[in-house]
């Protein structure tokens, strides 16, 4: 099935939005109970989004791919059900929009550090500016985190 086919069959149950200062990483963020699938964009600024795989027994488990995400370039991000999903902000500010293939799941949530060595994510880090993290995303564990 191809990505288009994917996206189009997804019912969508919720939208959210994000405001995030210059420097903020966050997630890395799942749900186990009921996996959502996302479909990012960026309505102002520029991100560099983030998908990891997190289906144990896939043959692209801990792989992740990234995207910049930006008002200019107009792109969107799938992020299917079973992946962690995570982003850092480039510029000044940036406002995401992400539609939701299952309702946010606060006992199902689950997450995992962005600096994780095993997954060795390249993040376009800027000089001389620091990582904002909430406690949440500070303490979470390793990669894998089971």
């Amino acid at each position: 099935m191809s990505l288009s086919a994917t996206v189009a069959l997804s019912s969508w149950y919720q939208d959210n939005h994000s405001y995030s200062k210059q420097g903020t990483l966050r997630g890395l963020h799942y749900q186990v109970d009921k996996p959502q699938g996302k479909l990012v964009r960026v309505v102002r600024g520029i991100i560099f989004d983030v998908a990891v795989d997190v289906r144990q027994g896939s043959a692209s488990y801990g792989k992740w791919v990234g995207q910049f995400l930006s008002e200019e370039n107009g792109d969107q991000m799938w992020i299917p059900p079973g992946f962690a999903h995570g982003f850092y902000v480039l510029s000044e500010g940036a406002d995401v929009l992400y539609r939701c293939s299952d309702y946010y799941s606060p006992a199902g949530e689950c997450g995992f550090r962005w600096n994780s060595p095993e997954l060795a994510i390249t993040w376009p880090m800027l000089a001389d500016t620091p990582v904002l993290l909430s406690d949440k995303d500070a303490t979470a564990p390793l990669f894998p985190p089971f």
